[in-house]
């Protein structure tokens, strides 16, 4: 038992060395080909990812390429947006512009009936006919006392019947005399200048009381009354003691025709006048600082012209602007913070009469 049992575990030894030879090999040769044909389709796999991300990038793919094209394709768009939408503003703020001064010429036309004044032919038409786009309207500021002076104009430079009629056709020129009714509406002084717009037919009649301190309400009147019967690009206050070159004012207009909210005139910054019984006393001096200080700048009185879309905000906006005493110095305080620009054309400062003995003022047109 003994033996058997040696012999056993003797042949026993030996085969297992054997056997143990024979699998270490064979493990050997079984790892070596497992590790190769991973190895190489790792790295054959590796460089064809590395390929397609070269491709990527040499084509402008890249993450970052990608975000940047992402980015550049979100702001042409939202420029394309807000481009649109711009001009949707701008149709919709035009239309609300007409409608509102539609609805100001409907409104004057309503309020001088109910009060009883008379109603401008220029009016009655307004509502029946399409409105034509002219170049300026210029309002001459005249009183019932001036006959001479208007008389004076209509000898100069303000074109009649079948002239003026012409000038407005083919200018595109707008004149009319602007005056309102007396404190006795249908009294001997409203008489007399309706007999004369008969004759002449040049007259824009207002509904507003006449007087020397009401100038600045007759300013607001005229030009809510004006953009509501005349679609212009100017509307133009001038003194019916101012001589005129109407082609020179027209050309000088036409300059600023592109530019938005202008306000164009011979420029001043006069001083406040604290003074009772002075000419052109400002009883609201307080209101612009210390004494000895200037008003801010503004047009002299004389002549000066507007764009139509300041001239609409005018008409929008007279119930609530302010009256000073002078009239000039009104207009310029209406325009105080509204991005208005500016014009100081020296040409439309007025002084001395062209010709010894003449009644009108000349401005250097």
């Amino acid at each position: 038992m003994t033996l058997k049992s040696r012999g056993a575990s003797f042949v026993s030894q030996k085969w297992t060395l054997f056997i143990c030879l024979c699998c270490f090999c064979a493990g050997m040769l079984f790892t070596d080909r497992m590790w190769k044909v991973p190895e190489s389709k790792g790295i054959t796999r590796t460089t064809a990812m590395d390929a397609e991300k070269l491709k990527l990038v040499s084509e402008g793919c890249g993450f970052r390429t990608l975000q940047q094209k992402e980015v550049r394709r979100d702001s042409k768009d939202i420029i394309g947006e807000v481009y649109k939408t711009h001009n949707a503003i701008q149709t919709l703020d035009k239309t609300i512009s007409n409608l509102e001064m539609e609805l100001a010429a409907a409104r004057a036309a309503q309020e001088s009936m109910l009060s009883g004044s008379p109603v401008s032919e220029d009016l009655k038409e307004t509502g029946s006919s399409a409105k034509i786009r002219y170049l300026m309207v210029v309002g001459v500021n005249t009183a019932f006392s001036s006959r001479k002076r208007r008389d004076s104009v209509r000898a100069t430079w303000m074109p009649q019947g079948e002239k003026r009629k012409k000038l407005e056709e083919e200018k595109g020129i707008i004149v009319r005399f602007v005056i309102g009714h007396s404190s006795t509406s249908g009294g001997i002084l409203d008489r007399a200048i309706e007999a004369e717009d008969r004759k002449h037919g040049d007259f824009l009649r207002l509904d507003h009381v006449e007087g020397y301190l009401e100038l600045s309400a007759k300013t607001k009147i005229y030009f809510a009354t004006a953009v509501a019967l005349w679609d212009a690009d100017f509307y133009v206050k001038v003194d019916d003691d101012v001589h005129v070159n109407i082609a020179t004012l027209g050309e000088t207009l036409v300059r600023h025709q592109k530019k938005p909210r202008v306000y164009v005139g011979c420029m001043k910054s006069g001083p406040v006048l604290s003074q009772k019984g002075v000419r052109y006393h400002e009883p609201e001096y307080w209101k612009f600082g210390e004494a000895g200080n200037k008003y801010f700048r503004h047009a002299t009185g004389q002549l000066y012209a507007i764009s139509k879309d300041l001239a609409t905000y005018i008409s929008i906006n007279r119930h609530v602007l302010h009256k000073y005493a002078n009239e000039d110095v009104s207009l310029g305080s209406w325009f105080i913070g509204l991005d208005v620009e500016h014009i100081d054309d020296r040409r439309l400062c007025c002084g001395t009469p062209p010709v010894e003995g003449q009644e009108e003022l000349s401005c250097s047109l």
